[in-house]
């Protein structure tokens, strides 16, 4: 489910070459403060992953929606859940 949901992200994602000492930088259009820079394009898709991971995490910790992307989504419950 993650790692279907990342390729998804990584797949809308968005490049450019800027002006800066790390001049390649991603965002993904539809998730909110998912971007990340890099000196290679190769280093700012790894970085972009990590960003995208922790997102997530953040996301679910506190109980917040993620955005389906082209199907593929997470789902978020806030209903207590028996173990064992």
């Amino acid at each position: 489910m993650f790692s279907e949901y990342i390729a998804a992200a990584l797949a809308r994602a968005e490049y450019e070459v800027i002006d800066n000492p790390e001049p390649y930088y991603a965002h993904v259009p539809g998730l909110e403060g998912v971007w990340a820079t890099g000196e290679t394009f190769e280093d700012c898709r790894k970085a972009l992953i990590e960003t995208i991971e922790e997102w997530i995490a953040i996301r679910l910790r506190h109980g917040l929606r993620i955005p389906s992307i082209d199907g593929n989504a997470i789902d978020v419950s806030t209903e207590l859940m028996a173990v064992g």
